[in-house]
């Protein structure tokens, strides 16, 4: 008897430690669930660089999720808040749905509280963050006040092999900013581990688990 082939997703990363990461998170969160990845480092790279998301830098994105459909996914999930805006854009091309990752982590802060601390690494990645924080509020009607917090050289430590500075800065960052808001949203998926080693008295949200959760309610339904 021939096996009924489950569903696919393709993920897109902007950095190659992720794919690790997702893939133990699908084991856990989506069994039977197929996967393959897609990874241009160029794509943070160049966002960086430029300090800010480019026409060019988006139009590539949109070339990675069409190859990710082409590929066989029936599901896209790009792993990478910085250039959210272009996988936003890319949606309403695309035939198959398309999740940012940070999308779910966003509901979930706006449903849990409505003094919100976002933190963030990269200012590449908070301003977009804010922004999607913002607007996901006002779709939920919700009158929110956002804190933003950038963790200056925690991102460049990372960078160059020093995770215990990077965490070390990330975790300061989170517990002055726990007394001052409802709940806090990591902004970038590398941020995620930190949260689990810090004592908060408020919900510290990272994206990928709650990105997992949203997508085995979309492929299991």
């Amino acid at each position: 008897m021939t096996k009924t082939p489950g569903p696919t997703l393709g993920l897109i990363h902007t950095s190659a430690t992720l794919v690790p990461v997702f893939a133990e998170l699908c084991a856990k969160h989506l069994p039977g669930v197929e996967t393959f990845n897609i990874v241009d480092d160029s794509l943070i790279k160049n966002t960086i660089s430029a300090g800010h998301l480019t026409p060019l830098t988006a139009r590539r994105v949109a070339d990675h999720i069409g190859s990710a459909q082409a590929g066989g996914a029936d599901h896209i999930l790009v792993t990478c808040s910085s250039i959210g805006a272009a996988v936003e854009a890319a949606e309403p091309l695309t035939g198959v749905p398309v999740t940012r990752v940070d999308r779910p982590m966003a509901d979930r802060a706006v449903a849990l509280g409505s003094r919100i601390g976002v933190c963030a690494t990269l200012s590449t990645t908070l301003d977009p963050t804010a922004d999607l924080v913002r607007r996901r509020a006002e779709a939920a009607g919700a009158e929110i006040t956002l804190t933003a917090r950038l963790c200056e050289g925690a991102f460049e430590a990372l960078m160059s092999g020093d995770a215990a500075t990077h965490d070390a800065r990330v975790a300061a960052a989170l517990a002055e900013l726990a007394g001052q808001v409802d709940v806090i949203v990591l902004a970038q998926a590398s941020m995620a581990r930190v949260a689990g080693a810090v004592e908060s008295p408020v919900p510290i949200l990272a994206s990928p688990p709650l990105a997992m959760e949203h997508l085995a309610k979309e492929l299991y339904a």
